[in-house]
């Protein structure tokens, strides 16, 4: 039999009590990734150059507006608040809006500026260990700059820097507004992914209701599969709202062409919330499989107990009657009287067994 879903390791809790007596806009990190490096990884293209390189120091990417190239600064480490002030400093941040990079129970949204957009939006994927892992990522777009903050250097935008090598790509003659569009394509193409392989789990565990073979642990699983459904409603389904005020957003700096690929983009969540909508009701009724299951099996047993107390009840009538301390009893006086009710007894069993089978009771 299959084994049980390995289940993911449950996130630390972050609470607000971090904020609490905390001015507006201040920043303060709130996560459980403490005391980790700010590492920042920087790629400056044009459609003939391409320039990359990793740093940690904060000062070495304070000269990258207006040079005539786009830049993607990923910075990795939300728990630096220093580091993150600096930086909104240098790129005129609004306070408030790092207060949400470093917040990492913020929920997925947009705020349009006049000189940028901020975005948060929430990343899921399995690690090498087939875990889930649910990471907070804001971005910050700019006129030829894209901007983005995570909580660690694991990410899903691979292909994103392999695509910066090739100088046909349409990633090196475009500008910022589509460099932003090809990184959220990333994340929610990996939506698809996680969502894919949510609903083979679903259908192993249909599979198994429906085939009666189900083992020690089933209900756990099915457990398991709604909470990690409302983890996924909790985190995807918010993002179809950003996608559709970006889609509308009539902001200059997301240009007329990048328009028609986020309208895809937008196709591509609404489907990907139908599927939740799918899965959601396939786990309910996963549930409601297993309560069913577990009562006809339940209803089995009592429809066996109740046959064989059916059949016993008048052979305990024959012996109760039999059993009585009276004289007169003819019967009791009779040489062969114990082995006739014996054979009484047996063809009473043996007729209504037959009754029973025929009425296929058994």
């Amino acid at each position: 039999m299959r084994p049980p879903f390995k289940k993911a390791k449950k996130p630390k809790k972050v609470t607000a009590s971090k904020s609490l007596g905390k001015a507006p806009g201040e920043v303060v990190y709130m996560g459980d990734k403490e005391n980790l490096e700010t590492l920042l990884e920087v790629h400056e293209y044009t459609a003939e150059t391409y320039n990359t390189y990793d740093s940690k120091q904060i000062k070495n990417i304070l000269n990258t507006k207006g040079n005539n190239r786009v830049t993607w600064i990923n910075i990795n480490g939300l728990n630096n608040a220093t580091d993150i002030t600096k930086i909104g400093e240098y790129f005129k941040i609004h306070p408030l809006i790092l207060e949400d990079i470093v917040n990492t129970n913020q929920r997925p949204k947009i705020d349009e500026f006049e000189n940028y957009i901020f975005v948060v939006l929430k990343m899921l994927y399995h690690n090498k260990q087939n875990e889930l892992l649910t990471e907070h990522i804001s971005f910050i777009i700019g006129t030829d700059y894209v901007l983005t903050f995570q909580e660690t250097e694991e990410d899903i935008f691979q292909p994103i820097r392999q695509r910066f090598k090739n100088q046909a790509s349409r990633l090196r003659s475009s500008g910022a507004d589509y460099l932003a569009f090809s990184l959220m394509d990333a994340i929610i193409d990996n939506y698809a992914v996680v969502i894919e392989s949510f609903g083979s789990k679903v259908e192993i565990t249909e599979d198994e209701l429906f085939l009666e073979s189900s083992r020690d642990g089933i209900s756990r699983d099915i457990q398991y599969l709604k909470h990690e459904l409302l983890r996924l409603r909790r985190n995807i389904l918010p993002s179809r709202e950003v996608i559709s005020r970006i889609v509308k957003s009539e902001s200059k700096l997301i240009t007329i062409k990048t328009h028609d690929y986020l309208k895809d983009l937008q196709d591509h969540i609404l489907q990907i919330n139908d599927n939740i909508d799918l899965y959601r009701e396939m786990v309910w009724g996963l549930m409601d499989m297993h309560m069913t299951t577990i009562s006809n099996k339940m209803n089995g047993i009592m429809k066996v107990l109740t046959i064989i107390s059916t059949i016993f009840i008048p052979l305990t009538f024959i012996v109760g009657v039999y059993g009585m301390n009276f004289d007169n009893m003819p019967e009791l006086q009779y040489k062969y009287g114990y082995f006739i009710l014996w054979g009484i007894m047996v063809v009473l069993f043996l007729v209504l067994l037959l009754y029973f089978r025929r009425k296929k009771w058994l």
